[in-house]
């Protein structure tokens, strides 16, 4: 998952992308309202994390600037202001969900992951298509009842694939999403040839179809029609 962190706290904002990254999340952080919409409307991300109190206004004009912006990131508010108004407002304004300060970390990650199956796989830790299923608790990816042996980046990058099954997914937006915003100024993307590569051949191995396929000049497909 790649998550947008909107929060003028230092020392928290380390405190949280740290431990989304040990999760396996790619996490960016802005420190302040203007960043924070520079970054929603040049990259993607799955979901935000969004601090109510930030130095340049309040978090919550980011909701209606994402709804302007017609953006569909997933929204967690993260605020010390335990009010009821403002767990009203937030959520009434287009926030999945609303984490009052101080919290653990465990439960973030817990919120996060709840936000991702209902919005992403209507409830469910499996994901599946035809012969394919992925489990996103155990990181377990099957063809054919056939446990695949897949890397970290390997499993992300299929699960990117049936998310956005029949959509052409750029070798940018691929990197993008699961390294950061920081391959934006990479020369090349031949390393995102390679997973899918390795994808490819690992789902024949285990008799299964490559839907996967080329669009030459573009990117990728997940192709449904493919049999």
């Amino acid at each position: 998952m790649k998550v947008l962190l909107i929060e003028d706290n230092v020392e928290l904002a380390s405190s949280i992308s740290e431990f989304l990254a040990r999760e396996g999340y790619i996490c960016e952080v802005s420190y302040n309202i203007r960043d924070a919409q520079d970054r929603l409307v040049s990259f993607q991300y799955d979901c935000v994390l969004l601090d109510i109190m930030l130095p340049d206004g309040n978090g919550l004009d980011i909701l209606s600037f994402m709804r302007m912006e017609r953006i569909q990131s997933s929204t967690l508010i993260l605020s010390a202001k335990n009010s009821l108004d403002d767990k009203v407002i937030g959520l009434e304004e287009g926030a999945d969900d609303y984490l009052t300060k101080p919290f653990h970390l465990p439960e973030l990650h817990a919120r996060l992951r709840a936000i991702y199956r209902r919005k992403k796989l209507n409830g469910s830790n499996i994901i599946a298509f035809n012969e394919i299923s992925l489990d996103i608790d155990t990181l377990e990816a099957r063809v054919n009842g056939i446990l695949l042996d897949m890397t970290r980046k390997e499993f992300d990058l299929l699960l990117y694939f049936i998310v956005n099954k029949n959509r052409v997914l750029s070798r940018q937006s691929i990197a993008a999403h699961l390294w950061g915003d920081y391959t934006d100024n990479l020369a090349n993307f031949d390393f995102v040839y390679q997973h899918v590569k390795n994808i490819r051949k690992k789902i024949s191995a285990a008799n299964g179809t490559d839907y996967i396929g080329t669009v030459y000049g573009l990117g990728y497909k997940f192709n449904t029609s493919k049999q």
